[in-house]
């Protein structure tokens, strides 16, 4: 069976939220798997860009009072924001590799500065005991109440990004990716902050690498298929034979795409109908235009120089029925400045329009600054 473009198109829209708003930040989470959340205000943004009633409190509620969401480092080694009960198939499947590595890689660096293994295991389990007692802190509040997470350590020796880090900026992210600790407080300032307070992580489920791996891809497929071997390999991190032994668990049907071989799940090969016409404006690292590997079908070869940074994280961008179609910015005043790379018509012009207007009406005069700035960003925003 062979799905087109513009079928591909029509179920982004639907199932990203997109053409159709979610209830809840749960369910718009859910809807992308999980929100890119290396930049704090990705979250919020594209949660917003999905919800009936958007702005930060829902999104507060979720992360900090009802704790349905949960901030972790995923796929990728990337920070994302997983509904809670996904923790464990996103820690099983792909943090707890990434945590062997850095691991040993934090042991090698501390050996170098003359610390060693037994030295750092009494510093976590200061660190463990002291979180225990205050419930949640900031790095800085955990430094001064241990302090040797303020020692110092000379990282990338020798190269032009050589830098001096304190061992609790390697050590706290380390133990969290081994599920001892959890980015959970409220930050210390906006919602655009990145300073989270530590706690420590309750217990999760226990499940193999290989039931997580076939977890995630089924969640995967059902948000973002079909898609490629390849697309999947990029987004997961993962190597190749773990991607189509997961892929084979979970009985994925193969369609033909303008790419070649995809994969959906089985049952999912009818064709949806198309939603009605819908514009978006999405963040910096929003989850969709960063699901897969191979753009072409939703986001030209011609946009990608301006919407892109040269280390390949995508900008703001303006999208009309699936496709992106050009990039938004705020300047100095936190007035959006928007502009069109493609000819799309009135029609799209006036809901592009409107989806300025709610974005913001709901930011309220905050100013967003992507974290990782792509040259139509930058010049909008001047």
């Amino acid at each position: 069976m062979r799905i087109s473009a513009w079928q591909r198109r029509s179920r982004l829209g639907v199932r990203h939220r997109l053409a159709a708003k979610a209830a809840n930040v749960e369910e718009a989470a859910e809807s992308v798997v999980a929100l890119h959340a290396t930049d704090p205000a990705t979250v919020f943004l594209s949660a917003g860009a999905r919800l009936e009633a958007p702005g930060p409190e829902p999104v507060e509620r979720a992360l900090y009072d009802d704790r349905t969401l949960v901030r972790m480092t995923g796929m990728r080694r990337t920070v994302f924001v997983v509904p809670a009960g996904l923790v464990p198939v996103v820690h099983h499947s792909s943090t707890f590799a990434i945590a062997v590595k850095e691991r040993r890689s934090l042991l090698k660096l501390l050996a170098e500065g003359g610390w060693h293994d037994p030295w750092l295991k009494d510093v976590e389990a200061s660190v463990l005991r002291l979180l225990a007692e205050a419930g949640e802190a900031t790095a800085a509040e955990l430094g001064a109440l241990e302090p040797r997470l303020r020692e110092q350590v000379r990282v990338a020796v020798g190269k032009p990004y050589e830098a001096v880090h304190s061992i609790g900026t390697r050590l706290l992210p380390v133990m969290a990716m081994e599920g001892l600790l959890v980015r959970r407080g409220r930050p210390a300032g906006s919602w655009i902050s990145g300073q989270h307070r530590w706690g420590v992580a309750p217990a999760m489920a226990e499940l193999t690498a290989h039931e997580a791996q076939a977890e995630l891809v089924r969640r995967w497929l059902a948000a973002f298929g079909p898609g490629t071997e390849a697309d999947l390999k990029w987004w997961t991190g993962w190597a190749l034979g773990d991607v189509r032994r997961a892929l084979a668990a979970v009985g994925a049907a193969a369609v033909s795409l303008d790419e070649g071989t995809g994969y959906v799940l089985p049952g999912d090969l009818d064709e949806p109908p198309p939603p009605q016409p819908w514009a978006a404006l999405l963040p910096a690292l929003d989850p969709t235009p960063m699901g897969w590997q191979a753009r072409d079908w939703y986001l030209p070869q011609a946009h990608r120089a301006e919407l892109f940074d040269r280390s390949g994280n995508v900008g703001p961008t303006v999208w009309w029925n699936g496709e992106v179609v050009g990039g938004w910015a705020q300047r100095r005043d936190g007035e959006i400045a928007w502009r069109l790379l493609s000819d799309v018509g009135s029609d799209a012009k006036a809901a592009i329009e409107a989806q300025v207007a709610g974005l913001a009406s709901w930011l309220d005069g905050v100013k967003v600054t992507p974290r990782f700035r792509t040259p139509l960003e930058r010049e909008l925003s001047a």
